[in-house]
């Protein structure tokens, strides 16, 4: 298992590089070096903050102030009187508290509307206090009146005197209606649960069922099922609630069956990253972007730039997962970039909306480093990604049975032979309707099976027929989005034939693609006007580049005769619009997890404002307490019908891809004794090696515990390739190439 070696090698620097300041109590700006505590005060657009001196605020027993540019409006008071209290009544659903935490902090009982929520503790023993730290919050009020009260214990604190309770600000979220946001705990958690909502039933029918329940407390802008029990959130970096080594956290595992959240810490900005699976399991998280300058600062969360970051996360079964990133002895040679398995693809050298030649990444490169066509490692140039410009960002890509892939970008499509480098250019997308971002459209590779010897067909739905030399200032929030699908077996017949056109009952950008265990395909969230992104265009919606959410699944069924394949019969509708950074993965129970959105730079309150409710969307087949048995990926389970359709990859959900999203028909050899013997797929390039689920369906669903395809060994590890790519790159080069030129 030469991959382990990797790890193991690269898990050996990790005790050297803790020992290095954190830049989360770091660097304020991209010239300096001076330590100083970070200040996770922040008042989120459509927030109202309360300072300390506010008439509105009101106090009882002996309070003192001090005065200081280090706080809130430049005021603080504390007390360190027993029973001394503040109080505050506001309107909205959310509260939050920032003061200091020291050595002089203790204990706080916090009430709202009379009742005690909390006991936190903001004492730290530490030289100099952290201002403007976030002591508690709370998010799921309903709707209306509240009063909170924060009463000082005195009990001893750090210092050995009794405890002070310090006021700087309070934040009053206030116009929405708001689900349970996670809870704090009263010094920095290393693990965080969430405080639950009563389950709420959003529309049911006899069919399908949707209910919210839950939240990511990071938004979900990546989504990835990593074991039965848990799920992969990650966000980019913004004032998230959920918080790790005292900093708001951008990742986190969610607990698929209890809704616990465990905050993760990266090191680096992963907005805009893509992820995939290995085949021993372990996913990687690919690129990101640099910390935008002057509004989501260094000066807040430190400048470890995402650009060429490769972060990984081992296989797990529980809880305790960890994320592994170290610029230094594994990264990409160039920027940025989407995954699909072990292949990133394209990108843009730096951050931005629309792509261009100038900063295009027109290259494939592998992890890990592969020494293919002369490359020693390095990017591989693919002239597809040069004609695609400029709206070829996430590019829809698919291994197909044969070992090529399929790659859509714009409005074109290949297949391309990755093992000669070549390129088969497939017919144009039809109707100008262009399918990647910032024109998003979403895309499936539809079930393989033996009955057609695993021909692959293609499913490309949704996106924008928008004129992408336009500027975006003469582009706005009501262009019409795309309501066509298009489908092409990838055969030589079906390539002759061209693309097949259908049209979804209702427009969508941005939509998700989710494949089914029936071989159906479900299409949610997206909008209806408008393009990908945000404070971009004309006549922009809080923040927004897109309207008109569209609100109510539609599945399509892939086996039935043109014309009457789509479906929103018996489909719940959502009062939770799903745009921009939104996401949705079938879950290992059957049902799907519905996530994100936030067209926002930062985390906001605004319309359209960052989403943190959890949607479940049941379909017919799925019993959410259906028993799950212990299976390998070589069998499943018996069942009352003869269709089995493992293994099932659930994929890496982000930007509207679904990478490794994958479905593949067993053939059945026997049946009976309760026992199903299936037939493994006939090589690894019908299934690639890998995580997967395998499902027999009957009245309900039963699903079994992931497996993996094949021997589960890692990819093959070539240390020359990884050697000239470290030798032939430098970690962080933006950043470097900021910071020499503003020295200048």
């Amino acid at each position: 298992m030469l991959c382990h070696a990797l790890f193991l090698a690269l898990l050996a620097a990790v005790s050297i590089a803790a020992k290095a300041p954190s830049a989360w109590n770091g660097h304020t700006d991209v010239v300096s070096h001076k330590l100083a505590p970070f200040t996770p005060y922040y008042v989120p657009p459509g927030a109202k903050s309360y300072d300390s001196a506010s008439p509105l605020v009101h106090y009882t027993g002996k309070w003192h102030d001090t005065y200081s540019s280090a706080y809130v409006h430049k005021s603080l008071r504390w007390t360190s009187a027993r029973n001394a209290a503040v109080q505050l009544t506001f309107t909205g659903t959310g509260i939050e508290v920032f003061g200091n935490a020291g050595k002089k902090n203790g204990a706080v009982k916090v009430y709202i509307d009379g009742k005690l929520v909390q006991e936190i503790n903001p004492g730290l023993d530490v030289v100099t206090p952290y201002k403007q730290q976030r002591t508690f919050w709370k998010f799921d009020l309903v709707f209306g009146k509240h009063t909170i009260k924060l009463v000082n214990e005195a009990s001893k604190a750090p210092s050995g005197k009794p405890g002070v309770l310090d006021l700087d600000a309070f934040v009053v979220t206030r116009g929405r209606d708001w689900a349970a946001q996670p809870g704090a705990k009263s010094s920095p958690p290393t693990r965080l649960h969430a405080v639950l909502s009563p389950r709420k039933a959003v529309s049911a029918s006899a069919d399908w069922k949707l209910t919210q329940e839950g939240t990511t407390g990071v938004h979900a802008m990546q989504l990835a099922v990593i074991s039965t029990t848990h799920a992969l959130v990650v966000d980019k970096v913004e004032h998230n609630p959920l918080t790790v080594d005292g900093h708001p956290a951008w990742a986190a595992l969610y607990n698929l069956d209890t809704h616990a959240l465990t905050p993760i810490t990266m090191q680096s900005n992963s907005f805009c990253a893509g992820g995939s699976f290995l085949s021993n399991g372990t996913l990687i998280n690919v690129g990101g972007n640099p910390i935008v300058e002057d509004h989501t600062a260094s000066a807040d969360f430190g400048d470890v730039d995402g650009l060429q970051a490769i972060r990984l996360v081992e296989p797990c079964d529980s809880g305790d997962c960890t994320m592994y990133e170290n610029h230094d002895r594994i990264r990409m040679a160039v920027l940025d970039g989407t995954t699909l398995s072990a292949i990133i693809i394209g990108g843009s050298k730096k951050g931005g909306w629309i792509n261009n030649a100038t900063v295009n990444n027109p290259t494939v490169e592998y992890f890990p480093p592969k020494n293919i066509h002369g490359s020693k490692g390095m990017p591989v140039h693919v002239p597809f990604l040069d004609d695609t410009l400029p709206s070829n960002l996430f590019p829809l890509a698919f291994a197909l049975p044969d070992g090529t892939l399929f790659m859509a970008a714009n409005r074109d499509a290949m297949i391309y032979d990755w093992e000669n480098n070549k390129e088969r250019r497939l017919p144009q997308l039809p109707n100008g309707v262009r399918v990647t971002y910032p024109m998003a459209g979403t895309a499936v590779l539809l079930p393989l099976s033996p009955a057609n010897d695993y021909a692959p067909e293609v499913l490309v739905c949704g996106g924008s027929a928008i004129d992408d030399s336009r500027p975006s200032y003469e582009m706005t929030s009501q262009e019409p989005a795309s309501a066509q699908c298009v489908r092409m077996t990838l055969t030589n017949e079906g390539i002759a034939r061209g693309w097949e056109v259908e049209q979804m009952p209702e427009a969508r950008l941005m939509p998700d693609a989710v494949l089914l265990p029936t071989g159906q395909v479900l299409l949610v969230n997206g909008a209806g006007t408008g393009i990908s992104g945000y404070g971009n265009v004309r006549n922009q919606i809080g923040a927004s580049n897109a309207d008109h959410p569209v609100l109510t699944p539609v599945l399509y069924d892939p086996a039935a005769p043109a014309g009457h394949r789509f479906s929103s019969d018996g489909m719940p509708t959502s009062d939770i619009p799903r745009m921009y950074h939104s996401v949705a993965t079938l879950t290992p129970r059957g049902d799907v997890m519905i996530a994100g959105s936030n067209p926002n730079l930062d985390r906001s309150e605004m319309r359209y404002g960052t989403e943190y409710r959890v949607e479940w969307l049941a379909p017919p087949i799925c019993s959410r307490r259906a028993r799950r048995s212990r299976m390998q990926m070589r069998s499943c389970p018996s069942g009352r019908s003869s269709s089995c359709s493992g293994p099932h990859g659930l994929g890496y959900v982000t930007h509207a891809v679904h990478a490794n999203s994958r479905l593949v028909e067993l053939q059945i050899l026997r049946r009976g004794d309760g026992v199903l013997e299936v037939a493994a797929p006939p090589s690894g390039k019908i299934y690639p090696p890998g995580p997967g689920f395998c499902t027999s369906l009957r009245t309900g669903a039963e699903q079994g515990d992931q497996g993996h395809g094949w021997d589960g060994q890692g990819p093959p590890v070539d240390e020359a390739a990884i050697a000239n790519v470290l030798s032939n790159s430098q970690a962080d080069q933006y950043e470097k190439t900021k910071e020499d030129s503003s020295s200048e």
